[in-house]
């Protein structure tokens, strides 16, 4: 998933998807915790790969995962492509209004605006750029 996309929450805790994005995840995604104070939103496919992967590990493995599982919730759009985020989530990832949608490669990134501001600002410099490309060997 790519592209950066602005969006507000409604009164109701709903965020539009945009259309490139609602057709990566599909109908029926999941949306849970990230490491990074934000949201991550899997397509049905890709939650359903990382849970094949947490199954394969030891149990005591497993249970450090218990967070994104817990906080887990199964998302449907409605007709308008709109989803419901759950309050928890809301709380989790600091949204007050404004949510920025971001692609990363397998999964979308939902931010409270101001924070991705932040974040946005220290990984988009050319040190960072080039540091990156070296680590992958481009």
């Amino acid at each position: 998933m790519t592209g950066e996309y602005q969006h507000s929450l409604d009164n109701k805790g709903r965020l539009f998807i945009p259309a490139k994005l609602r057709d990566e995840l599909g109908e029926i995604f999941f949306i849970t915790l990230s490491m990074d104070r934000c949201l991550s939103a899997y397509s049905s496919e890709a939650w359903q790969s990382f849970s094949d992967k947490v199954a394969a590990m030891p149990y005591v493995k497993q249970r450090k995962m218990r967070p994104l599982f817990a906080h887990a919730a199964r998302c449907e759009l409605d007709a308008q492509g709109r989803v419901l985020i759950p309050q928890n989530l809301r709380d989790y990832a600091g949204f007050k209004k404004n949510v920025t949608v971001v692609g990363c490669n397998n999964h979308a990134e939902l931010w409270d605006s101001e924070a991705w501001s932040s974040v946005y600002e220290a990984e988009t410099t050319p040190e960072n750029i080039a540091a990156v490309m070296e680590e992958l060997e481009f």
